[in-house]
């Protein structure tokens, strides 16, 4: 499914959200690996700061996407189904193929903010109607994209700063 169209039924809306949750869940998992991999020894305090901060704010998009697909007139799709999906599309790359947390975090934080700039600009080129107000979903998405993009400035300003 790309987010390339526009988003016609609230199945196909939720079939995205899902996709969004499954790629918090790849920068969850990510920074937990990373924090382990290395340990406390190795990350300095700022860079266990961005992790566990990255950790704690994908947990809480993921929450904030569940809700929506709650509230949407939908069966949700098995999450192997999404998760393959995402795998083929935004999972190419595994941690270890980055040189460094840091570029793998910038990775993650520019996947995700490109990804809810693609589901926004689908679901503002839309007719369709959906089961949940289409404002409050928008406000939503655009405050989680927002969160993704301060991401990304943080992680530019350390590796700046390091430079």
């Amino acid at each position: 499914m790309s987010v390339g169209y526009q988003v016609t039924s609230d199945h196909q809306l939720a079939r995205l959200l899902q996709i969004g949750i499954v790629l918090e869940e790849v920068v969850e998992a990510r920074a937990y690996h990373h924090h382990e991999e290395l340990g406390e020894d190795t990350l300095d305090e700022e860079i266990r700061a961005l992790l566990s901060h990255a950790a704690e704010e994908s947990a809480d998009h993921r929450e904030r996407l569940e809700a929506v697909i709650d509230r949407l007139e939908v069966d949700s799709v098995p999450f192997e189904e999404i998760e393959a999906l995402v795998e083929a599309q935004y999972g190419q790359t595994k941690p270890e193929d980055f040189d460094g947390v840091l570029y793998d975090q910038l990775c993650n934080e520019e996947t995700a903010y490109k990804f809810y700039d693609d589901v926004i600009e689908a679901i503002e080129a839309s007719d369709a109607q959906f089961s949940i107000d289409r404002e409050e979903l928008v406000a939503t998405l655009s405050e989680i994209r927002e969160e993704e993009a301060e991401g990304v400035e943080e992680v530019t300003r350390i590796m700046e700063d390091r430079e």
